[in-house]
């Protein structure tokens, strides 16, 4: 069986993590979220989506489980911020050709962001 993480593939998924950012620390309606050292966010978020799409377990082994709604708890996060952070999400598509891995990939995120609304 197929995970998403084979079908993405590391390298492209790191692309894609790269470019995500690239975009939302520009972005002044969400970048206050992000004031942290930027390759170490860049790199949590591989990490952590390797694990999330069923690859390596490499989050887990570096940072324990991930309580993403605990470690996004500090970050005042509204409705406004998780539907801005869900548009950029499309920044994969430039790097998925196949337009049903793009969308089974989008259809991960919805539920996770709500889930990090906390004000």
């Amino acid at each position: 069986m197929q995970t998403l993480y084979t079908k993405i593939g590391p390298n492209r998924l790191r692309t894609i993590v790269d470019r995500f950012y690239d975009i939302v620390f520009k972005d002044s309606t969400i970048a206050y979220l992000f004031n942290t050292d930027k390759s170490l966010i860049r790199n949590k978020q591989y990490q952590f989506l390797t694990h999330f799409f069923l690859g390596p377990q490499n989050y887990t082994a570096a940072h324990g489980h991930p309580k993403m709604r605990m470690r996004h708890a500090p970050h005042k996060i509204n409705n406004s911020a998780k539907e801005d952070w869900l548009l950029h999400e499309n920044s994969y598509n430039e790097n998925i050709d196949d337009p049903a891995l793009a969308m089974a990939l989008y259809e991960c995120f919805p539920k996770v962001a709500a889930h990090m609304v906390n004000t």
